[in-house]
């Protein structure tokens, strides 16, 4: 069993060096901007540059692999979101395991999920959106940030209780989204 970062790190003066901040996604969405803005309020009282790295693709497995991997000496940390839970239901066989190769440190943020449709749907409410998707059956996409992903599973939880038929279009992360979706091309 690997020690604790931060335990192992007690008898000798840290940080001494840049510490990496990874995250499981592509630049511009949630994570990314969280990661941004614990680098600058660490970095001050550290001392030591906190640099961002986005490793996106994989729902986050990749940039998990790759930190849990890492030497366990607290010059690596990972933003980890809510994908992490699923992902271990989801694919057999991952290189990593959460509870044995990462070890917790903070919670950094709660971001809420939200559903938001382009300018040019017709429909101004959720009921509206559901008729709409019914008189439309596989004619209408929406957009994630990955498949596995938590948006992707309350989609697919919404499109069962809705009883609707709307294709995924699973995105790297929240900038194509957000874009896809700005731009129509989720709708």
């Amino acid at each position: 069993m690997r020690g604790l970062p931060i335990l192992d790190s007690l008898a000798q003066s840290y940080p001494v060096k840049p510490i990496r901040l990874v995250v499981g996604f592509t630049p511009g969405g949630v994570a990314d901007a969280i990661a941004r803005l614990l680098a600058q309020r660490l970095a001050e009282p550290l001392g030591q540059p906190v640099i961002v790295e986005n490793r996106g693709g994989a729902s986050g497995a990749i940039a998990y692999e790759m930190v849990a991997k890492s030497p366990a000496d607290g010059y690596t940390l990972l933003i980890v979101g809510a994908t992490a839970a699923v992902l271990p239901a989801l694919r057999a066989n991952l290189p990593y395991d959460l509870e044995r190769d990462l070890a917790g440190v903070s919670l950094v943020a709660i971001a809420p999920f939200v559903l938001a449709i382009h300018p040019s749907v017709p429909a101004h409410n959720v009921k509206e959106l559901i008729g709409l998707a019914r008189s439309r059956p596989g004619k209408l996409s929406y957009g994630s940030v990955g498949a596995g992903s938590p948006p992707h599973l309350m989609a697919e939880l919404f499109k069962l209780m809705a009883k609707v038929n709307i294709l995924h279009v699973p995105y790297k992360g929240g900038a194509e989204n957000a874009i896809a979706n700005a731009a129509g091309r989720s709708t």
